[in-house]
């Protein structure tokens, strides 16, 4: 029994396990999902533009937020007509089929634009665009400060993230928690914990077999 708390509290030195709760990191991520996050990889700066990662809410480090990783510390990042600039340069988009399913919008919207976004590392993920001319669709220019970091939802009109200058902001490293790596379960369960998946009967809707041990990207 020892040795299995002890092998239990390594693992969870290195791995962590979230739940993710809302639609901001759609299409990659969806609500009912459970990750397995990489602790150790920012606490061995193994990291890259492009990185899906959980971190403290700057406002409430009780609180955890999951968000893409698109400016790194000294970059200029700007939203023009709903095109990611970095450093005045247009982020490589690609127009891909509309995404149909599970509604991305907070909304009866049946069919949401998607793209496939390539940022200048080669990092390649796609992107909903629920509506033209969204609120964080044209911003200024973000300079984003030394030790800090600027993270943005795919999902971009339904995403607080370092857009809200007033929410998230700027991340500072510290507030890193890990990578996300695998979605090990995925269903629309009620409860918001692990447990959650054991318990078939709080499950409203199907599970989704094509999300299991995927890699997060």
């Amino acid at each position: 029994i020892l040795m299995a708390l002890v092998l239990y509290f390594l693992i969870d030195l290195v791995l962590g396990r979230v739940r993710v709760e809302n639609i901001s990191m759609e299409p990659t991520l969806q609500p009912g999902q459970f990750i397995l996050v990489n602790k150790m990889a920012y606490r061995l700066g193994d990291f890259r533009r492009g990185d899906v990662i959980i971190f403290h809410y700057p406002r409430n480090p009780n609180e955890d937020y999951i968000k893409r990783v698109v400016g790194l510390p000294g970059d200029r990042v700007q939203m023009r007509e709903g095109l990611l600039y970095i450093n005045d340069v247009p982020v490589k988009r690609e127009r891909l089929s509309d995404f149909v399913g599970e509604d991305p919008c907070g909304s009866d919207v049946a069919r949401v634009k998607r793209w496939r976004e390539t940022l200048p590392n080669g990092v390649s993920y796609e992107t909903l665009d629920c509506v033209d001319n969204g609120f964080y669709d044209n911003t200024n220019v973000y300079t984003v400060p030394a030790g800090h970091f600027f993270m943005m939802g795919d999902n971009r009109d339904n995403s607080t993230d370092s857009r809200a200058s007033w929410g998230v902001g700027y991340v500072p490293f510290e507030n890193f928690v890990g990578r996300a790596e695998i979605i090990f379960f995925s269903a629309a369960v009620d409860e918001p914990h692990v447990f959650g998946m054991l318990r078939p009967w709080t499950w409203p809707g199907g599970i989704r077999w094509s999300r299991f041990f995927s890699l997060v990207r």
